[in-house]
């Protein structure tokens, strides 16, 4: 497939499948002279506990999803967030005693100021957990923190926030053209659920970040076999939304799909374990879950993209899709991505990137987050 050639003058964000691009510019919407500043969450759902917005420090900033919580600190302005650290949240009752856990295990001083990013919708004090039984007050949790602030807001809200932070090293590309400078930015990750997010412009300059649930909305099929696939995971679940089968989790809802559909009993896989059998080549069910999951992707990125109008480019984060970048070059991805009739043309040009971070960008986003008015 043919790449949009850069403009004449432009950043040439190179997307290829597998070459490091350079990625867009976030500042571009700044105006001239001005430090570029992302806004506040749009839609009301960051949540703060009581104290006030400042520059405090030290600041403890969490990465908060279903399989593991992720830490890091910073100790003052300007400093490089540190101390980083993944917990395995199946190890620990609750979220106070994993972060209680995390500060002995670095021997780190009592926190001033926390920031948390969760793998859920935040919309007031009581926060629970899409797909971990963890539940807390945010206003319970500062208290037993003993912090003077506590902020709360969705994981891939966090994430947007976090993206200028990505150095070209920490991207792989997957196909498109050039990045639109200014231009709306798209997120999407599967890990343990689906998260969605994104950045629009801010007339004054800097990015709003998207906050919302895009990960649950309704999966659609192109052909008879994502047809009876389909009706294997509504007959299931009641309604299949797209993390139903773009995640962790939704890998193995395919596979096991994809062997009732063929009237063989499902084996009790992993995620881990429907990617190995996928690889071996000898397991067709597993092949053929792997080929649903890149199929059902890219139309979603595809969906999202339109959405939003992202020709600033599209993000992939998440613990899915970074292990499987062989497959994914192989795989209908892009096709998929780009096959939405009149304007495939429009999204031809929209260049992917899978995010590459040894540390979650999330707690960078989260930091972002704690400087806003």
């Amino acid at each position: 497939m043919s790449a949009a050639r850069p403009p004449e003058g432009a950043n040439p964000c190179r997307a290829r499948v597998g070459e490091t691009p350079t990625p867009f510019s976030l500042s571009e919407p700044a105006r001239a002279g001005s430090e570029p500043q992302a806004s506040a969450p749009s839609g009301g759902s960051e949540t703060r506990a009581a104290g006030s917005v400042g520059a405090t420090f030290p600041r403890l900033l969490g990465d908060i999803g279903g399989t593991n919580a992720r830490f890091g600190w910073q100790a003052q302005a300007g400093a490089p967030v540190t101390d980083v650290a993944a917990l395995p949240t199946d190890q620990h009752a609750t979220i106070g005693h994993a972060i209680g856990h995390y500060l002995a295990l670095h021997g780190l001083p009592a926190p001033r100021i926390g920031g948390l990013g969760v793998a859920t919708t935040v919309t007031g004090d009581r926060v629970q957990m899409t797909n971990h039984p963890w539940q807390f007050s945010i206003a319970e949790l500062q208290r037993e923190l003993g912090l003077e602030r506590l902020l709360v807001l969705n994981d891939f809200t966090a994430l947007a926030l976090g993206l200028p932070s990505l150095g070209p090293e920490q991207l792989h590309a997957v196909g498109g053209g050039v990045a639109v400078p200014g231009a709306p930015v798209a997120l999407l990750g599967p890990g343990t659920g689906l998260g969605v997010s994104g950045l629009f412009p801010a007339a004054a300059g800097g990015w709003v970040p998207i906050t919302g649930e895009g990960g649950h909305v309704s999966l659609a099929a192109i052909d008879v076999r994502e047809q009876a696939v389909l009706q294997q995971l509504i007959g299931r679940f009641g309604h299949a939304s797209a993390e139903r089968a773009l995640s962790g989790p939704g890998l193995v809802n395919l596979y096991e799909a994809v062997c009732r559909v063929s009237g063989r009993a499902p084996q009790p896989l992993a995620p881990a374990d429907v990617i190995a059998g996928a690889r071996s080549g000898h397991d067709a069910a597993c092949a053929a879950a792997l080929d649903l999951f890149f199929g059902f992707l890219g139309s979603v990125a595809g969906n999202l993209a339109l959405t939003l109008g992202a020709r600033g480019g599209l993000y992939i984060g998440g613990g899915i899709v970074p292990r499987v970048l062989p497959e994914l070059a192989r795989s209908a991805f892009r096709e998929r991505f780009e096959a939405k009739g009149r304007f495939r043309d429009y999204l031809r040009a929209m260049p992917i990137w899978v995010i590459q971070a040894e540390v979650s960008p999330a707690l960078a986003g989260v930091a972002r987050a704690l400087d806003l008015p």
